[in-house]
Parts: structure tokens; C-alpha cells; sequence
């Protein structure tokens, strides 16, 4: 076969450090987009991003010769680094270490988007580490209670 063909669609979740409610609505507006901007930057194509104050879901079509780990470390250290020096009074923000990521499948895209772009009304009813603790049960991906969050 003469080429590489594939459909790699992700759904990864990350929290700010500490889960510090520090995306607030101006800094969402312009944070999104500039991830965006990232994830183009390393060859892959952003679908949909979302969350509130405290993490952020992306979900996007990713490349068969990278890392998730290699993007989800570019994108949270250029968009750290570009919350510091845009937003002065934000000189603690960070990232927390570690990130989720779930496969998706082409038929589970508009359900996906449509959760993503709805995160403000889903916490509401579920906070994060409920939420994060659900999807993880749901994938069936093994973990330690102790370990999920820091």
C-alpha cells in the first residue's frame, strides 16, 4: 500500500493543577482558540474543545507517527506558558501532570461534540472528579482510585 491511511479520534480531558478554577469565560475564549492553534501546529486537527473553570476536553483527529503524550505535553506547556504572559494576574496557573484520553469512534462523533459543547450545564449536576471517575469506569480503563487525581 502506497500510503498511510487512518482515523485516529480522541477524546483527551485534562484538569488545571489542584483543579484551581482558573478558566474563567475571558480566558476560555481566547485559551480555545490558541490550543486550536496548537494542535494544528503539531499536524493534528482540533474538533471541539470545552469545559469550565477547572479542565478542559478536546476533542480532535490525531497522526499515526505521534505520541498522544508528545501533544498533550505541547499543548499544555505552550498554552501554560501563553496564559502566563497574557494574563499577568494569572502567574500561578498550571496544568495537572497528568491527562485522560479515549478513543472514538466515527459513529460516537455528534455525541461527543455535543457533551463537550455542553460541559457547562452537565457540572451543574456532576463535578469533575465524578465526572473524570465515570468515563474512566465507562472505557473500562484500569486505575487506582488513589493514583486519579492529585
Amino acid at each position: 500500500m502506497p500510503g498511510t491511511y487512518s482515523q485516529i479520534l480522541l477524546h483527551v480531558v485534562y484538569s488545571t493543577k489542584g483543579r484551581v478554577p482558573w478558566i474563567g469565560r475571558e480566558v476560555a475564549e481566547r485559551l480555545y482558540p490558541y490550543i486550536g492553534g496548537i494542535v494544528r501546529a503539531e499536524k493534528g486537527a482540533l474538533y471541539n474543545i470545552g469545559g469550565v473553570e477547572d479542565h478542559v476536553h478536546m476533542y480532535l483527529r490525531w497522526r499515526t507517527d505521534g505520541t498522544v503524550a508528545d501533544l498533550t505535553r505541547a499543548v499544555k506547556a505552550r498554552s501554560s506558558l501563553w496564559v502566563h504572559q497574557t494574563f499577568a494576574e494569572l502567574g500561578e496557573f498550571a496544568w495537572q501532570e497528568g491527562y485522560s484520553v479515549f478513543s472514538v469512534s466515527n459513529s460516537q462523533e455528534e455525541a461527543v461534540k455535543k457533551y463537550i459543547a455542553g460541559q457547562a450545564e452537565h457540572h451543574r449536576k456532576e463535578d469533575f472528579k465524578t465526572e473524570l471517575l465515570r468515563m474512566l469506569r465507562l472505557h473500562e480503563v484500569e486505575f487506582d482510585e488513589r493514583y486519579v487525581f492529585e
